[in-house]
């Protein structure tokens, strides 16, 4: 079992912009994010107040979509949500962690392929620099790409395995089991601990990755909301 600091998987964008990953932030105010390029994730501090809100409008630009992890405390009344669905957060609790003989790197001259994989089995949000985050893996047959996973958020002393997918042609083969192991081998390798979210409802995942080793932490939320086309006024903040 881990022993690294859970509490940072509270709120694990805003740990991961804020360390490892601070290099990608994106500021303003107490308000962080990454690339929209990268990755869709905005960290709002806890408990986030009207100026934090405002703050948020103001990096997202008019009308734009934002994407948040657990948000607490109540979304402006002006803010369309677009996505509200249940999650959960799982922690390595006695993963069987290895490399895979099959999987190989991928990298940035992978990405289109990557992109196309994403495109037909919907792992969940994978952008073109979204490779940057972490290190990637894949099976490939007969030169194309079937299978991949990877790492995304990165909190201190954590890493999450992300990107978790397999063309339908190759399912049932053990594929994403394999990699899953293999993302996490070199996760713990650098001395950190693997965890992962997914849907509340996807039961079939659920029930893979407890029986590969990991363990329910906590029930979270994945929320999406719209900022209102006309901003109101702000606080004056520089963006850094």
């Amino acid at each position: 079992m881990s022993t690294s600091d859970e509490r940072v998987l509270d709120n694990p964008a805003r740990a991961a912009l804020t360390g490892p990953h601070a290099h990608f932030a994106e500021r303003r105010g107490r308000v962080l994010r990454y690339p929209v390029d990268v990755s869709p994730w905005l960290a709002l501090p806890d408990g986030p107040d009207a100026d934090d809100w405002a703050d948020v409008a103001t990096l997202a630009g008019p009308g734009a979509e934002i994407t948040l992890f657990g948000c607490r405390g109540q979304i402006p009344d002006d803010w369309e949500i677009t996505l509200d669905m249940d999650g959960v957060q799982m922690l390595d609790d006695g993963l069987a962690a290895a490399p895979d003989p099959e999987a190989v790197p991928l990298g940035p001259a992978d990405v289109p392929e990557m992109l196309d994989l994403v495109a037909r089995t919907r792992p969940g949000p994978f952008l073109p620099r979204t490779v940057e985050l972490g290190p990637y893996l894949g099976i490939r047959r007969g030169g194309v790409l079937i299978a991949m996973a990877g790492e995304r958020l990165h909190p201190p002393g954590w890493t999450e395995i992300s990107a978790v997918c397999t063309d339908p042609s190759a399912r049932g083969e053990g594929l994403a089991s394999r990699l899953i192991l293999a993302v996490a081998h070199g996760i713990r390798e650098r001395g950190e601990t693997p965890f992962l979210h997914t849907g509340a409802g996807n039961t079939t995942a659920i029930r893979l990755y407890e029986s590969l080793g990991f363990r329910l932490r906590r029930t979270t939320a994945f929320l999406a909301a719209r900022a209102p086309e006309h901003l109101t006024q702000t606080r004056s903040v520089g963006v850094s």
